[in-house]
């Protein structure tokens, strides 16, 4: 029998993807607090359609809205690992990125009572050493990478990749892949940024965006027996009020065609029960 599968997760950075571009004055720390706003408004609409998500909170930010992050918790929505800092860990040192990835296991397992069973690369930007973090610390699924729209699989490790060669696959994993996008993800529609590199322009119609969206879903279950596709919002985005009605109208939507609404850690499970032994 089909059986579509819809995520709806949350990358609850506040104001911690500013300061890793070096955003640290007042505004754009501003900026990421409205998240803690936006956030509540989330939860509450969640809550409202009895919906568990998957909530993606870098250390620093738990350690700074211990009130806020807890809330998740009790709602029953699942926490995954998403950095201590929000650098990228492509950009970070070996040693470095070691010491910051347990730094914020131990920083959720505080929150949760529990290791986290996922985890979400700030930026989506492995490092080549990642995905043996993620093995050594026992997550079970990752969700950085795009080799699909809608079905996971699992990840490799140890690809030698170079521009004049071809590609040389390295070992596969038991670390399940749940795939992402950009085009998923509000945070490229919607985010207004001017650096001295450029401006990304942002501020798209929330109704074009969702039309995009539904249409993705409409997609899989046209070609796909089953299969999972994952939105990331982020509260400081998606909590202004008229992305909050896009939001609503996507579960609506989403709902209309059937979709299953479960956690990332939910779909891992599934998926790996889903395998010929």
């Amino acid at each position: 029998m089909p059986r579509h599968i819809a995520c709806l997760s949350y990358d609850f950075d506040t104001w911690s993807g500013f300061a890793s571009r070096g955003l640290t004055t007042p505004t754009p720390v501003s900026r990421g607090e409205f998240g803690i706003v936006g956030a509540a408004r989330i939860l509450d609409l969640l809550g409202s359609h009895d919906i568990k998500a998957s909530w993606y909170i870098p250390g620093v930010v738990i350690e700074t809205y211990p009130e806020a992050c807890a809330r998740v918790v009790e709602e029953g929505h699942e926490v995954g690992h998403h950095g201590w800092s929000h650098v990228p860990p492509a950009e970070l040192p070996a040693e470095v990125e070691a010491e910051e990835f347990a730094r914020a296991v131990a920083s959720i397992e505080r929150l949760t009572g529990r290791k986290p069973a996922g985890y979400r690369s700030p930026a989506w930007d492995l490092s080549d050493r990642t995905i043996d973090l993620l093995v050594e610390h026992g997550c079970r699924y990752d969700s950085s990478m795009m080799g699909h729209d809608c079905e996971p699989y699992f990840a490799r490790r140890g690809d030698k990749v170079a521009a004049d060669a071809p590609l040389v696959f390295g070992e596969t994993t038991d670390l399940v892949e749940i795939p992402i996008s950009w085009s998923l993800d509000d945070h490229p529609h919607f985010e207004f940024f001017r650096t001295k590199a450029g401006v990304m322009p942002g501020l798209a119609n929330a109704n074009a965006v969702l039309e995009n969206w539904l249409a993705d879903f409409e997609y899989m279950c046209r070609t796909s027996e089953w299969g999972a596709m994952v939105y990331t919002f982020h509260p400081y985005v998606s909590g202004r009020g008229h992305r909050m009605m896009m939001m609503e109208k996507l579960i609506d939507g989403l709902a209309r065609m059937g979709a299953e609404f479960l956690t990332l850690e939910q779909v891992e499970q599934e998926f790996r029960a889903r395998q010929t032994p």
